[in-house]
């Protein structure tokens, strides 16, 4: 996309048009007409109390829950619910869990967002005189075209989006400009749809309306993109977000109301079945729909593309605070933050392709979208108590008062939503995998932690030194590499040790013991050396933001070159022969991998969490390719993980005495 930009900016508030505003920004193609669609009988009641309800989702959940109050949770300039968690966890170990659950709602999200975008823009043709008869909603005409844009999107993905990134923010320029001059247009015959603004009538639409509280649902559309407007903090600043938030309410109103001015304007018994008011809004179909169509397909486009980026980037979250198996990830350019993960990518796209196959139209699509979003708003709004309660120490009162506000507002959008369940049973499967997968993961390395044994790496100098000068034992390398999980520099893993000394002792020159700590700060990268025992024993400490690769073949070599280059160490061969000739030594790294063994007896809840971790792992990548090792110096070494082993006991007898033969 483009590098971060953190001061406000003409520039910066382009950018972010085109990054931040692309989902929440083409929601005027479908919200209003899902309303007209589920309200029955369409009347000044329905008309004023659903443009109030938008106009105070928007105010309320949007402007007042995100613009204003979360976006101030950046971790270091960096947004999204596991930038969030990574602020608020010392706060308690069971918030691991309203984030997996935010983050595995809002990717599944993914998979529904570009097929009602897209599906509402290309079935504008329909609105266009000469294409009418061809362009119905729902036809294999109108499927066909949006699964080849949708997977022409994802294709594109492994090249990155430098190329067309640059044109995102124009593009969406013409476009809010545009749906705020149309609405602006209607607005004008009739002003007195202002009056819609006001909260009296909606209102009176919930409690009047014989469904008017089951109309949120509906409503709640309006605000779908405001969950991923925080993910994307880190692209454009907090300040550029705030102020094109401005333009872009205001175009959105704008539209809204004159959608419910065009509405008021019909004869009365009009039937709206099939009609989309966005469309009725462009003046002189003949010349201007087509033009109009085209534009809403761009904007569409670049709203799936910002969700899609951001899908990476949560994963890629994931996968640095162990909530998700290690998986291929890709750099397509040179542009900080962008990044393509293969395996996402087309599950995504998979996923898109079955929900436009499975539901056709858009207003099906409408029907059955939104329960996820209202989960992971209101896992965010978990996490926000505790940032704006200890993080930010604000008073317990008004904490208390902002709380409530969330509640009551996202409780209600949860309640409406969730009767959607019965027509979203489609992507259960997909929301479940999700979450299953990255608790399992979670729950599974805490119980592996939890065995680890460590020992006083003080009291191993003396054997490893002593093995370091046994010449009777063949030497195994010059340079041995381990990756150590100690967060004390004065310890070491058992395992570790059994491995140099016991597994055919491993004699080398020096001991390299690697240790990764993932800071909170998304960033970082920074590294320590400590020599334990001058050019024989040395512990590398890399702290790595959660967003670094932990590319730890590259990150080792740079941190040899650069003691090298201080005078700290001496990488040339022992051997008699290549010293001679300044050799460089040789590198070995050992990665031990572990497996489930047979001999252990687990309870049930245990058992079934590490079984599940073990059979994921093996989809994951291995050890070796995760930390970017190069398999011609990389020894992978199995041991059995036994957590609970099975208690008996075994009685000796004497040995039994033959008779002698007769």
């Amino acid at each position: 996309m483009t590098p971060h930009l953190k001061t406000l900016s003409a520039a910066g508030v382009l950018i972010t048009l085109g990054i931040i505003f692309g989902d929440i920004g083409t929601s005027p193609l479908y919200v209003f007409q899902t309303l007209l669609q589920e309200g029955g009988t369409v009347n000044a009641q329905l008309v004023l109390g659903s443009i109030s309800c938008i106009f105070w989702t928007l105010t309320l959940q949007t402007t007042f829950k995100y613009i204003v109050i979360t976006l101030q949770a950046d971790n270091k300039g960096e947004g999204g619910i596991f930038s969030l968690y990574a602020l608020v966890r010392r706060y308690g170990k069971w918030l691991a869990i309203p984030a997996i659950i935010g983050a595995g709602t809002l990717l599944a999200d993914g998979i529904i967002t570009p097929p009602i975008s897209v599906t509402s823009a290309i079935e504008g043709l329909s609105n266009v005189p000469s294409l009418a008869s061809r362009f119905v909603p729902g036809s294999a005409l109108i499927l066909g075209i949006v699964i080849g844009i949708m997977v022409l999107l994802f294709f594109f993905q492994q090249f990155g989006t430098n190329v067309v990134g640059s044109s995102f923010g124009p593009v969406m320029l013409l476009w809010f400009t545009m749906i705020g001059l149309l609405g602006g247009m209607q607005i004008v015959h009739n002003p007195g749809i202002f009056k819609a603004l006001s909260p009296y009538y909606g209102y009176r639409l919930l409690m009047d309306h014989p469904h008017g509280f089951w109309l949120l649902g509906a409503v709640f559309l309006c605000t779908t993109g405001a969950e991923a407007l925080y993910s994307d903090l880190g692209h454009c600043g907090r300040k550029n977000i705030q102020v094109s938030w401005i333009f872009v309410k205001t175009t959105l109103v704008l539209n809204y109301l004159g959608q419910g001015a065009w509405v008021l304007m019909q004869p009365a018994n009009t039937n709206f079945t099939n009609v989309n008011p966005f469309y009725q809004l462009v003046p002189n179909p003949h010349t201007w729909m087509i033009p109009a169509v085209a534009l809403a397909t761009m904007a569409t486009i670049i709203a799936s593309q910002a969700l899609i980026s951001g899908s990476f980037t949560l994963i890629s979250e994931a996968v640095s605070m162990n909530f998700w198996p290690r998986i291929t990830i890709k750099y397509p350019s040179n542009i900080r933050g962008q990044i393509y993960i293969p395996s996402i990518n087309w599950i995504l796209c998979f996923g898109c392709v079955a929900v436009s196959l499975y539901f056709q139209t858009s207003e099906k699509m409408t029907a059955a979208y939104g329960f996820s979003i209202t989960i992971a708003m209101l896992m965010t709004t978990i996490l926000m108590y505790y940032f704006m309660r200890y993080v930010k120490h604000w008073p317990l009162w008004l904490v208390t008062l902002i709380l409530c506000v969330f509640l009551c507002v996202e409780f209600s959008f949860f309640v409406t939503n969730a009767v959607k369940i019965v027509k979203r049973l489609f992507f259960l499967v997909f929301e479940f995998g999700l979450i299953f997968t990255m608790y399992v993961w979670f729950k599974a390395r805490k119980i592996n932690n939890r065995y680890l044994h460590f020992i006083d790496l003080k009291d191993q100098i003396p054997l490893l030194t002593a093995l370091s000068a046994d010449q009777s034992i063949a030497k195994y390398s010059s340079q041995l590499i381990y990756l150590t999980k100690a967060n004390n520099t004065k310890q070491i893993e058992e395992k570790i040790m059994y491995s140099i000394r016991s597994r055919s002792p491993k004699r080398a020159d020096t001991y390299w013991f690697i240790h990764i700590d993932t800071m909170d700060e998304p960033y970082t990268m920074e590294y320590s050396v400590e020599q334990i025992v001058p050019g024989k024993i040395i512990r590398v400490d890399f702290r790595l933001g959660f967003r670094i690769q932990p590319r730890v073949n590259v990150l080792y070599r740079k941190v040899v070159e650069d003691m090298v280059a201080r005078g700290e160490l001496d990488i040339i061969s022992k051997y008699d022969s290549l010293n001679k000739f300044k050799v460089v030594a040789d590198f070995r790294f050992v990665i031990i991998e572990k497996f489930l063994s047979y001999n252990n007896l687990f309870d049930v809840s245990e058992g079934f969490i590490l079984n599940s971790y073990f059979t994921i792992k093996k989809w994951a990548l291995s050890e070796t390719k995760a930390f970017g090792l190069d398999t011609s110096d990389t020894q992978v070494e199995k041991i059995p993980l036994i957590v609970k082993p099975p208690a008996f006991s075994i009685k000796r007898v004497d040995p039994q005495t033959s008779e002698p033969v007769h």
